[in-house]
């Protein structure tokens, strides 16, 4: 019996999910996120706003900055765990705001870390246009 036939299918298979894997990890870009929440907000993020958002606590134990560093430039280390943190700023992390659902994930959950609900769409746009203006 060969089996060549089925191994080659197999392997044409996992190469297709690799690559459609692959393909979804950079489904977007920084400033594709950025004109999406703008959308959403229905107004442009403010690179002021953004970068007060970033740094406030907001009533709370930690602000973004707690983690990310101020500015998000350099490997950032989480409060509580010390697990470093990849630079936020997109000019300093080629990954930064590539994957939309990483992106929402992200939000999602440090929102609620920060300021014990998740962001509008307003507050993630202002706080992508304050990134996307970090230039090395």
């Amino acid at each position: 019996m060969n089996h060549t036939p089925h191994l080659s299918r197999l392997a044409a298979l996992a190469l297709l999910v690799f690559a459609a894997a692959a393909a979804h990890a950079a489904d977007t870009t920084p400033a594709e996120q950025l004109g999406r929440w703008s959308a959403q907000a229905g107004a442009p993020g403010s690179v002021s706003k953004g970068q007060a958002f970033f740094n406030q606590r907001h009533g709370g134990e930690w602000s973004c900055a707690s983690c990310h560093g101020t500015p998000p430039t350099r490997q950032g280390e989480h409060a509580s765990t010390a697990k470093p943190i990849a630079p936020l700023a997109p000019a300093f992390n080629a990954k930064a705001f590539t994957d939309a659902a990483k992106a929402d994930k992200w939000f999602r959950r440090n929102c609620k870390d920060v300021l014990s609900r998740e962001c509008s769409a307003a507050e993630k746009a202002d706080v992508m246009a304050w990134l996307l203006s970090l230039k090395p």
